[in-house]
């Protein structure tokens, strides 16, 4: 038996698989979100603890001797996460989580540190990095920075708590900017730029490797008696294209999250900084990825659904299946900044093209909207980087929203497969990873593409029209940056 545990920003999710990748067993827990002054984003690391545990033990109460059974654990996390502790490894603060955008003038000072930096990174530094954010630390926190032992990424706080042991994976420590990514090692280089040292850093593995075994103390509170080993896992993404196969050249992915996500794997590290693409390592090894991030998806349908007091579902629900045309408003969905391919901390959301006529439903017809909007900004991105998308995959919590993924594929113009699996995602592929690193197997024999369930095809009624609302939504940043800019 193998266990998959994916630490998302909204929940925990585990899944425990077999040895032929059959799901025995989900369960999942619930995190909150600390906003303590406007732009910032933390989550208390024990709080993710305390998470993980309870979707074990559900996991062990509903398959008490499949959990016994269990040889190999994968994690899955959510990225850039600031996660500071002492030496003794004890968190010094929340951490710091990837959607906190208080750090955008410290990725100034990274490019200022050392020449050609942006050049050697492959990637711009960006306030979501982790880089950054020790960077404000330094200046805001110095007490604080002064006592870091280890500075961790989420899953990787996890990793310590699960076995003492200090470990990251190649494509979650891509996301730090310290990482040298082209050669899959620490760069001295980056983390002189941001006043770190490479002894505060986590031993690398591949995302197939085994790095350590769980304590004898959470293995008996977890009621696995063969303590098993934990591999080094992924960030998110790319343990979420480990569980729907996408580790050749060119599969693609949609993860419709809190977050947005096009990904793309590459056979090559293939950097296009210039529109803020993510050039990372994969999970596995000798394999790269290009990503462009989006980073409120279901976050922003989630903001109306508490404007409006109505679940998300609900909303969802009320606009049918079918789509007749885009939304008359418009809908620019940084409400915490963005990613990609803008790269700007400080800009905000922005809802336009209102009348009396507009009610719940087109509120919501038009988040729907500007989200795909937002897809097929990035979609752009990576095809200017000569990524060639024939397909995408879709992942993730809003891929329940079948008017959602409709709209999608016709704003992208290719067809959306979803896969049998796909409820699981990050958790799915994490347990792959753990089977890999307890049995050695080949990762190319395991990590091989689900059944499609069905596949949404673009509406080519509606092509023309979306196409002309996508020309008029990709004038509204240009138009509104530097409005309240402080």
């Amino acid at each position: 038996m193998y266990l998959g545990l994916d630490f998302g920003t909204s929940s925990v999710k585990g899944v425990l698989i077999d040895g032929k990748q059959k799901i025995i067993a989900t369960a999942s827990a619930p995190l909150k979100v600390s906003r303590p002054h406007p732009g910032w984003s933390e989550q208390n690391p024990d709080d993710w603890w305390k998470a993980c545990n309870i979707v074990v033990k559900t996991l062990g109460k509903m398959k008490p001797k499949a959990i016994a059974a269990v040889e190999g654990i994968g994690l899955s996390g959510q990225q850039h996460g600031a996660t500071l502790v002492d030496k003794a490894g004890k968190p010094l603060r929340p951490c710091i989580l990837w959607n906190d955008a208080r750090s955008f003038r410290e990725c100034d000072d990274i490019i200022n540190a050392e020449p050609g930096i942006v050049e050697h990174a492959g990637n711009i530094p960006l306030a979501g990095y982790t880089a950054p954010k020790l960077v404000w630390v330094k200046k805001h926190e110095p007490k604080i920075f002064e006592q870091v032992g280890k500075a961790l990424l989420p899953k990787d706080y996890i990793r310590f708590r699960m076995t003492g042991e200090y470990g990251s994976d190649m494509s979650d420590a891509s996301g730090t900017f310290w990482l040298d990514v082209a050669n899959r090692k620490w760069s001295e280089k980056l983390l002189r730029a941001s006043g770190m040292r490479i002894d505060q850093m986590p031993k690398l593995y591949e995302g197939t490797e085994s790095t350590g075994q769980l304590t004898p103390s959470v293995a008996k509170s977890w009621g696995m008696p063969k303590r098993p080993v934990v591999a080094g896992g992924g960030g998110d993404n790319a343990a979420a294209a480990c569980g729907i196969g996408a580790i050749t050249d060119n599969a693609a992915l949609v993860s419709i999250g809190t977050s947005g996500v096009l990904f793309v794997s590459n056979d090559q590290f293939r950097p296009n900084a210039a529109r803020m693409v993510h050039a990372f390592c994969h999970a596995v090894p000798n394999t790269w990825h290009q990503m462009s991030v989006i980073l409120s998806a279901a976050a922003s349908l989630e903001w109306l659904a508490g404007v409006l007091q109505t679940p998300a579902p609900a909303l969802t629900k009320a606009l049918g299946t079918k789509i007749s045309g885009s939304s008359p408003a418009l809908f620019l969905p940084y409400l915490s900044g963005e990613r990609s391919p803008v790269g700007d901390a400080q800009v905000r959301g922005v809802l336009m093209g209102l009348g009396h006529e507009t009610d719940r439903k087109a509120l919501t017809h038009a988040v729907l909207d500007g989200l795909a909007f937002a897809f097929r900004d990035n979609f752009d991105a990576l095809k200017d980087a000569g990524t060639k998308i024939k397909r995408v995959t879709a992942v993730g919590g809003g891929t329940k929203s079948e008017l959602w993924l409709k709209i999608i594929a016709t704003v992208l113009g290719v067809p959306v497969d979803l896969p049998a699996a796909g409820d699981v995602g990050g958790a799915f592929g994490a347990a792959r990873l753990g089977l890999i690193a307890a049995t050695g197997a080949d990762f190319h024999e395991v990590l091989t593409a689900p059944k499609t369930a069905r596949t949404i095809m673009p509406d080519p009624k509606l092509l023309d029209a979306y196409e002309a609302q996508y020309r008029r939504y990709l004038q509204i940043y240009p138009a509104i940056k530097e409005i309240g800019r402080s």
